[in-house]
């Protein structure tokens, strides 16, 4: 059966890759606006650790909704979950027998709700999955070290390519690039430099 995960070169959809691959043919697909090139990195991520890679492209309008949302709450999560159920809808649009995406359990954001999920399914036929819901971030970190070598930092010095990236590029382009710390609180990201 042909799998489609939402990809952003990092640990938590790179590990959902790994526990999905035995069940299923996965391709990873990194959902992109067009507004940077940050789809490379999960490109060059995927063929390090040895999946097919597609790009998924989402409308750009979204992108500034999202950020408009973000500017409007002062804090990213709105936009964030705007975009994520947005890269689903046309992920699920695709010829995947299932989709799948990296969330866990303790993510604040993006989330998928059991309804959002049933009607994902229910819409498009599809199986929608996520692998690592049953896993907390200790959980979660406990499994990547026995598999994976990362590399992590402060969002704005690890390559990537989530949401988070674009929309960065986004208001730094239409404001400035200081304005991103208005938004976004300061945290880590993580990029997968190989599969053991």
């Amino acid at each position: 059966m042909e799998l489609g995960l939402l990809y952003s070169g990092g640990k938590d959809s790179t590990l959902a890759a790994l526990l999905l691959e035995e069940f299923y043919d996965v391709t990873l697909v990194t959902a992109h606006f067009g507004i940077s090139d940050d789809w490379k990195h999960a490109h060059e991520t995927a063929e390090t650790v040895g999946f097919p890679f597609d790009r998924l492209e989402c409308d750009p309008d979204v992108a500034h909704e999202a950020v408009d949302l973000i500017r409007e709450d002062g804090f990213p999560r709105n936009g964030i979950q705007l975009v994520h159920e947005h890269a689903l809808e046309r992920l699920a649009a695709r010829e995947f027998d299932a989709i799948a995406d990296g969330t866990r359990r303790d993510d604040r954001v993006p989330t998928v709700s059991r309804a959002q999920a049933q009607s994902l399914e229910d819409r498009h036929d599809i199986d929608y999955i996520a692998p690592l819901s049953g896993f907390g971030r200790s959980a979660v970190d406990r499994l990547v070290e026995t598999r994976l070598d990362v590399t992590a930092g402060p969002s704005e010095e690890i390559d990537r390519a989530d949401y988070e990236a674009e929309l960065r590029a986004l208001i730094a382009a239409e404001e400035a690039p200081e304005a991103i710390a208005e938004y976004f609180p300061d945290h880590d990201q993580t990029s997968v430099t190989n599969v053991r």
